[in-house]
This record gives structure tokens, C-alpha cells and sequence, in this order.
């Protein structure tokens, strides 16, 4: 895969997940296909719908801003950036982290499995509520929330210029109808608890952007490179995950 194309971490843990589950159990019946088929729906639903809010967003801000003056506008437009980036990193947090969160807490259900629950100490408590996790230890929470920002504070460069230059020309104006719109689907997903691709929505949202301004502004080479990256995003990942488990279980 080239290595400027953003891929969804999301569907990289459900595809680790999902194969190494089936590595382990020799067989296609612990995936609940129901849930993946769903989630690969929003392989396509994420970036459609991002790329619709982003769209009418452009043209609400347009029609209210259509007297002002371009300039005074376009610092009013990087100082709303700080508030619509902002939105759109807490909504990939609040998303994404919870993935991992998830993850986490499975593994330690299944390392204490058959242990009597007073014997388990408080730093590996997970809650659960009929049979669903309802709380886990704050460690967990504390541990994702860090990595997943320190992650984004080191950057990956390359797809920041793929994200913010390649698929359309983005300006501040640009900028914040795509983050505002890309958070507004997290929030929305989030609350009905479908675990989306922030890569996917943003992306989206872009190019929503883009077809606001026209449609041949809109690089869409680069967006099939994309397209096909995010399909095989989840099959890659099972076949990898499959790989590692039965390397690790051949020395353990």
C-alpha cells in the first residue's frame, strides 16, 4: 500500500480482531457478520454522508457570508478552524479510542476467564452488565486518550498533505465546512454507536468541499486510490492477524 494513502484504523482493528479470532478458532462461526457487514457498509456510507454535509455546510456558509468582505472573512475562517478542528479531533477520539478501549477490555475478560472475580485485581476489573462491558478501569481510558493524541502530535506528513492539498485545494473556508461537517457525522455515528473511519468521513467531507466549489476540482484519481485501500484495509488485516497468531503460537 502506498505509504501517503491515509487508512482507517478503525477497520485495521476490526480485521486484526476478526482474524485472529478465527485464527484461534479454527473456523468463520465466532465472527458476527452481522456487525461486520456493517461496519463494511460504512466503507462507502461514511465518506458519501461526510461528503453531503460537507456539501450543503459549503453552500450554507456561502449564502451567509455571500456580502462579507474575502478578506476580513478569511480571518474570521482561520479563527473558526481552531473551533471545527477542535470538534472534529474530539470526535475521532471519542470514536476511535473507544475501539481500542474495547479491545483491551476483551483481552482481559478472556486472561481472567474461570478466575473467581475476588481474585482479580482492581487495575483488571471490567464491568459488565448483562453480559455487555459497562465499565472498565481508568487506566485503560487514561492509556488510549494519550496514544491517540500523541500519535496525532507526531503527524504522519505525507497524509497530512494527501488529506489537506490532493484530493482539492483546501482554504480556511474549505477547512472548516469539512471538519465542521466530518464532526458532526462522529457525533451522530457515536451516539448510535456504529464506529465509523474518521480517515473515511474527513475524506469525504473533502471532497464535499471540492464539489461545492465544482466537480472537476475534485481529484478523483486520487480518491479511487483511496476507495481501494479502505476495501482492502479489513481482509489484509485478518489475513496478518491470522499470520502473527499462528507464528506466536508456534513458539508458545
Amino acid at each position: 500500500m502506498v505509504s501517503w494513502i491515509p487508512s482507517s484504523s478503525s477497520h485495521t482493528l476490526v480485521g486484526g480482531f476478526a482474524g485472529a479470532a478465527i485464527a484461534h478458532a479454527g473456523g468463520f462461526d465466532v465472527v458476527h457478520t452481522g456487525k461486520v457487514l456493517k461496519i463494511v457498509s460504512f466503507i462507502f456510507l461514511a465518506p458519501f454522508l461526510g461528503m453531503v454535509m460537507s456539501y450543503f455546510l459549503s453552500v450554507i456558509l456561502l449564502h451567509i457570508t455571500r456580502w462579507g468582505n474575502p478578506g476580513r472573512l478569511n480571518k474570521w475562517f482561520k479563527s473558526l478552524q481552531l473551533l471545527s478542528s477542535a470538534l472534529f479531533s474530539l470526535g475521532h477520539g471519542g470514536n476511535d479510542a473507544q475501539k481500542v478501549m474495547g479491545i483491551i477490555a476483551a483481552a482481559l475478560m478472556v486472561y481472567f476467564n474461570g478466575v473467581d472475580p475476588s481474585l482479580i485485581p482492581d487495575w483488571a476489573q471490567v464491568e459488565l452488565v448483562n453480559g455487555k462491558i459497562h465499565d472498565i478501569p481508568h487506566w485503560i481510558i487514561l492509556g488510549c486518550y494519550t496514544a491517540i493524541s500523541m500519535g496525532t502530535l507526531m503527524g504522519g506528513w505525507r497524509i497530512v498533505k494527501t488529506m489537506g492539498g490532493k484530493i482539492t485545494k483546501i482554504t480556511p473556508f474549505e477547512g472548516v465546512a469539512a471538519e465542521g461537517a466530518g464532526a458532526l457525522l462522529l457525533f451522530g455515528t457515536e451516539a448510535f454507536g456504529i464506529p465509523v473511519s474518521t480517515t473515511h468521513t474527513i475524506t469525504g467531507a473533502i471532497m464535499g468541499v471540492g464539489v461545492a466549489k465544482r466537480v472537476s476540482a475534485v481529484r478523483w484519481g486520487i480518491t479511487i486510490n483511496l476507495l481501494w485501500a479502505w476495501i482492502l484495509t479489513i481482509p489484509v488485516s485478518m489475513v496478518v492477524s491470522a499470520g502473527i497468531y499462528f507464528l506466536l503460537s508456534t513458539f508458545m
